[in-house]
């Protein structure tokens, strides 16, 4: 937990219990079902909460917007983010249902009412709209966009879709035919972790 509060520093007492739960409840989940990598438990708030909130440090949504997770897998970033905007709807997505059912399970025992989530996958999704789609290290951000531009609101601020990945990314943003804008993370935290890990945003 100190690797969160180093970086943030108003959360509340609900907010701090539901984050200080998450790791016992991954690690319980992780021994029926390899939702996280082993070896990356011993670095989880590091590697997988506070990497999924480096898009809460330049990104405010307001009460009511609708995000999508595309690719949650186990609920990365969809549940750090939905314990740190408890006011904003978080839809998790994945084609793989039993990581998926992890992530539902932990956020019904963290109290988490903003969290929904459905077996499917994007392009399979045509009922719906939502204002912003978050993703970490799902796919190339050619196909990111080509999955999340049908599903994106138009007129909303913020909108498009905001993704974490690592690497190069040189190639892959000349592929996508996008202009995202750039954030390196390393910059926002300071450990070696997050060298060569990148937020990028695409604007609808």
């Amino acid at each position: 937990m100190e690797e969160l509060t180093t970086y943030f520093s108003d959360f509340t007492t609900t907010q701090l219990q539901q984050l200080t739960a998450l790791k016992d409840l991954y690690t319980e989940w992780n021994e029926k079902i390899n939702v996280i990598s082993r070896k990356d438990m011993d670095n989880f708030y590091e590697h997988h909460v506070l990497h999924s909130l480096a898009i809460a440090t330049q990104f405010e949504f307001k009460k009511g917007t609708e995000i999508m997770d595309l690719g949650s897998g186990g609920g990365f970033p969809g549940i750090p983010l939905a314990i740190f905007f408890p006011d904003t709807q978080f839809h998790l997505v994945d084609s793989i249902n039993k990581k998926l059912k992890v992530a539902a399970e932990i956020a019904a025992a963290i109290g988490l009412t903003n969290v929904t989530t459905q077996h499917t996958r994007a392009e399979d999704i045509k009922n719906r709209k939502f204002d912003v789609v978050v993703s970490r290290a799902v796919a190339p951000l050619k196909d990111l966009w080509w999955w999340s531009k049908p599903l994106l609101k138009k007129g909303v601020s913020p909108n498009g879709l905001i993704c974490l990945k690592g690497g190069d990314l040189t190639k892959e943003i000349f592929e996508s035919n996008c202009r995202p804008r750039v954030w390196e993370v390393e910059k926002i935290f300071t450990t070696p972790f997050f060298k060569e890990k990148f937020l990028l945003h695409v604007a609808l």
